[in-house]
């Protein structure tokens, strides 16, 4: 049984990639004619997602010790986070190459949903999830936890921005392989760990993971290009 701390930063990604991997098998299933899903249970399963995974990171608040907002305070750091989370963004969208994409990422389409309350509540929490959601979820695991784990254990007795090669490389492959496109993944995970390193500070890591999921996401709805999404 893992510990608390390993299970308060293991359990909210774990629980977002198993709603993720549900999904894919119901869509699979369907594709393969072998089950009938009706269409708007896709469409509640993201909605469901976030607010399991938001109620998990919440009941686990207290034990995020490595989370200081107030690391933001310092504006010229901050300015770095902002501006590398932008950077993060124009590489990514120019990244797509073929060779460089798992399957055929189709994306979160809102102009399928009904116009009107349904897509614009749709859009809401996709955004919001992409936001306020996923970069605290991630940075928490990827960064405080499995980067950590990796130089030795119990994890919490590595302070943040220690780092070895196996740490960086290895959390820089791994994050980039949970994404369709993996080697924009890779280069967003390796910026992240070297931020990680030189800001000794997990909630930049969050900031500048935030504002390259804003910025996409906004990218998105501006060029209808949800593939990205």
């Amino acid at each position: 049984m893992p510990s608390r701390p390993v299970l308060a930063r293991i359990l909210p990604f774990a629980l977002f990639m198993a709603f993720i991997g549900i999904e894919e098998l119901l869509r699979a299933l369907q594709k393969a004619e072998w089950l009938l899903v009706p269409e708007n249970l896709f469409l509640i399963l993201y909605p469901i997602k976030i607010i399991a995974v938001t109620a998990v990171l919440v009941y686990f608040r207290h034990d995020y010790d490595e989370l200081h907002w107030r690391d933001l305070s310092p504006s010229s750091t901050t300015l770095v986070s902002i501006l590398l989370g932008v950077t993060i963004f124009v590489l990514w969208i120019q990244m797509d190459w073929p060779w460089a994409t798992f399957g055929s990422p189709q994306g979160f389409n809102p102009s399928s949903l009904p116009p009107g309350y349904v897509q614009i509540s749709m859009i809401a929490t996709r955004l919001v999830g992409a936001v306020l959601l996923v970069p605290i979820m991630e940075e928490l695991f990827w960064r405080s936890f499995l980067f950590r784990y990796l130089i030795g254990t119990p994890f919490q007795s590595v302070s943040i921005g220690k780092s070895t090669r196996l740490a960086f490389f290895g959390t820089t492959l791994l994050f980039g392989l949970e994404h369709s496109y993996f080697i924009a993944g890779m280069m967003a995970g390796a910026l992240f760990n070297w931020l990680f390193i030189h800001t000794r500070s997990l909630a930049q890591c969050i900031l500048c993971h935030a504002v390259a999921n804003l910025t996409l996401g906004l990218y998105v709805l501006k060029t209808s290009e949800w593939r990205f999404w």
